[in-house]
């Protein structure tokens, strides 16, 4: 079976998936069943979905005679129990040199991954892997135990516990005589051990392999051991290196299903963000995992983890990806250079391992933090009961969704729609339907009045009345009656109503222009202004609302209900596009069946997870924590006086810092911050935006503001030290004389 993305080539041509169900060196005979049931899973399409062409060739079966040697038994060392443990290496051993033929015989622009089966397979993977490279490769062998007996020294008599010696060329003929090269103990190493027999550990010290414990691994990180676990199995670029994997290295709590439990253990998440590592290892030439248990796995949760294993380890790396994303993608974005594949409350990790802090929330879409475990559970139980239905008929989930939604933010009705766009659109439907009906606007001659600086979104109507060029450049001519007037300025806004004014849309803070935060009392007045000449005031707040500015709604700073409000990004807690547009019925009921729609729009599975946002949102008034946080961040950020800062502002957790553009490019301080860990973006006006999820704690903030101020400074460093080079007299001894 081969399962293919289209045309794309992975860094790895193919993988071939090569089934191994033997147990025949182990206790239990049922790490067998596991190549069966991991083929008929989802491992290779989950493999297949992120790029690289998968295949899965015939699984090798133990033959009649090698099944007839039978498992190991605990019985004290006599002629007979010796006669029958040789046995049972010698049918290992056939297995293993079949094993080894079909790793060998591969074509060079295969990938074998390997899966068993017991751990007695690898005696046959890694001879094979050092046959098809004419060298024996370097080997992470990640497992609880040192699998390094002998024969002679067994305690057990199960062949499971000797491929390691017989790899490095020690133990039964039988084992060793594999044709292929013997591992090089330079190159070879051991991580997560916490259980062995004195004798292997004195034979793999008499050896010099390096064994990293799993006393090393909570002293140092799992990270810091991989990466010299990577340089011992390295050392040889030539020869390559490949990866074997015991399942029991894992905590037995999180991954249960393994012939030979041992407590305390690797965490799974741990392994699967270092694996990552894995793919840009041009010399990554192997991988095996070993010892899964299915009969153990009811719920499947050992073999999910088994696939993202794989799938850290074997995806496509960021090159990779970028380069695709370049090719096949339309140009309407510039990402920076990182390719993010997993995030966890305020962190994200990119497919190189590496972790961030997220400073930028998706422009505030994941207030709660990345796959918060509430929200996730409500997407998982709705989307398996149900998604999608469209505004046809009614489902059970939507107007609990509308009623919490209306009580939360005091309105009489509400209108789901899925992006922040489309509720801007409906506003301005709204907006106008209301000005004809209920105004009495003439005919064709509605007015809606933006401000400058303003960003609502993409569409035609929207670029409409922003006046920012790079947005409306090839897309007019735009829809007629949209205005603007100049933010922050209220005597300009009175100065253009007219009659015909039906809308005042404004965000509370502008985001997008450049983290802008009006004077008090400006949004007030406003308010004052709008309802002494009947036009309706709409709060764009998409951005600024659910807590992010130090208030439920930005709005609330100043005590302004506006007639209108637009809501989006966090209201679909991260998982979805979730926006809503609100008002009372003097506003809303001039829509009628058939004047504005969504398929997607209100549907059970958004409805869902934002009723679960609410409820969140209620009970842990993320606002307040945003209000604290925020005046710590905007008064450490200004107490560091740094030259190329012209000005830091914000509320809560929506903070700009406005950099001076002679001294510092904000999309280039962006990209330094992402070299040092921290994820965020460059907005309008030469400015950096820290916007991190709502659910951030104080010491991670604290060390936040460290990395940015320390980012600055050192740029300016750079900066000085570029232009006293610059300045330098040139010639022959000219360096000299000028350093005297």
């Amino acid at each position: 079976m081969t399962t293919t993305l289209g045309a794309l080539r992975a860094p790895h041509t193919l993988i071939t998936i090569i089934g191994a169900a033997s147990a025949l060196g182990a206790p239990h005979a049922g790490s067998a069943a596991a190549p069966a049931v991991l083929q008929e899973g989802a491992l290779a399409r989950r493999l297949a979905a992120i790029g690289p062409r998968v295949e899965w060739t015939d699984t090798l079966l133990p033959s009649a005679a090698e099944r007839a040697a039978g498992p190991a038994a605990d019985a004290p060392s006599t002629p007979d129990a010796d006669a029958a443990m040789a046995t049972r290496i010698t049918a290992n051993a056939r297995f293993a040199h079949r094993l080894a033929d079909r790793v060998a015989a591969l074509p060079a622009d295969r990938f074998p991954l390997v899966l068993g089966g017991d751990h007695a397979i690898a005696a046959g993977t890694w001879r094979g892997v050092g046959r098809r490279r004419g060298r024996a490769p370097g080997l992470i062998w990640i497992d609880a135990h040192l699998d390094s007996h002998t024969d002679a020294t067994t305690h057990s008599g199960n062949i499971h516990g000797m491929p390691l010696a017989a790899l490095l060329g020690v133990g039964h003929a039988a084992l060793t005589g594999i044709a292929g090269p013997a591992l090089d103990p330079a190159r070879t190493c051991i991580v997560g051990a916490r259980a062995w027999e004195a004798e292997e550990q004195a034979l793999l010290a008499r050896l010099g392999v390096r064994v990293f414990d799993m006393r090393e691994i909570r002293a140092r990180g799992l990270a810091a051991v991989f990466c010299d676990a990577l340089t011992i199995a390295r050392a040889d670029p030539e020869a390559g290196f490949g990866l074997s994997l015991d399942l029991d290295a894992l905590d037995p709590h999180a991954l249960p299903a393994v012939t030979c439990p041992e407590a305390d253990g690797i965490n799974p998440r741990a392994l699967a963000d270092v694996l990552l590592s894995l793919r840009a290892c041009a010399d990554f030439i192997a991988l095996e995992i070993v010892e899964y248990r299915p009969d153990l796995d009811p719920d499947h949760r050992s073999a999910d983890w088994i696939a993202e294993f794989a799938t850290a380890a074997l995806g496509p790396g960021t090159a990779w990806l970028r380069d695709k994303e370049r090719r096949f993608g339309a140009a309407n974005y510039a990402p920076l250079p990182a390719v993010f594949q997993r995030g966890e409350g305020v962190w994200l990790w990119d497919t190189d391992g590496r972790r961030y802090l997220d400073m930028m929330s998706a422009y505030s879409a994941v207030s709660f933090g990345h796959s918060h475990p509430r929200l996730v559970e409500a997407l998982v139980t709705q989307a398996q009961r149900l998604a999608l239905t469209s505004r046809a008929f009614s489902s059970d989930r939507l107007p609990v969704f509308l009623e919490r939604l209306c009580a939360t933010f005091g309105y009489e009705r509400a209108l789901p729609v899925n992006t922040g766009l489309e509720a801007v659109e409906t506003a301005l439907k709204a907006a106008r339907k209301w000005g004809y009906k209920v105004k009495g606007i003439a005919p064709e001659r509605a007015r809606i009045i933006a401000c400058e600086g303003n960003f609502h979104g993409r569409s035609i109507a929207i670029v409409g009345m922003s006046a920012n060029e790079h947005y409306r450049d090839g897309f007019g001519p735009f829809p007629p009656g949209l205005e603007r007037v100049p933010y922050a300025d209220a005597d300009a806004l009175e100065a253009a109503i007219t009659p015909d004014t039906a809308a005042f849309l404004v965000e509370p803070i502008q985001g997008e222009g450049g983290i802008v935060v009006p004077p008090p009392g400006y949004l007030s007045r406003c308010a004052e202004i709008c309802r002494r000449h009947d036009v309706l005031l709409i709060a764009d707040e998409v951005q600024t609302g659910l807590g992010r500015t130090g208030r439920l709604l930005a709005c609330d700073h100043e005590g302004v209900r506006p007639d209108g409000l637009i809501l989006g990004k966090a209201l679909g807690g991260g998982l979805l596009p979730v926006s809503a547009f609100l008002a009372d019925r003097r506003v809303m009921d001039v829509f009628g069946p058939g004047d504005h729609g969504s398929t997607f729009g209100g549907n059970p599975l958004a409805a869902a997870v934002g009723t679960e946002v609410l409820a969140l949102l209620g009970e842990t008034r993320p606002w307040e924590r945003a209000e604290r946080l925020g005046e710590g961040l905007i008064a450490r950020l200004r107490a560091a006086a740094l030259p190329c800062v012209r000005e830091v502002r914000g509320r809560g957790l929506l903070v700009g810092v406005a950099l001076d553009p002679a001294l510092a490019d904000a999309a280039d301080i962006a990209e330094r911050l992402l070299a040092h860990g921290i994820a965020t973006r460059d907005t309008n006006g030469n400015v950096i935006r820290l916007a991190p999820p709502l659910v951030i704690d104080e010491a991670t903030l604290h060390e936040a503001a460290s990395r940015i101020i320390d980012t600055l400074r050192t740029h300016l460093a750079t900066q000085v030290d570029t232009e006293v080079a610059a300045m330098a007299p040139a010639g022959p001894g000219a360096s000299v004389a000028h350093m005297q």
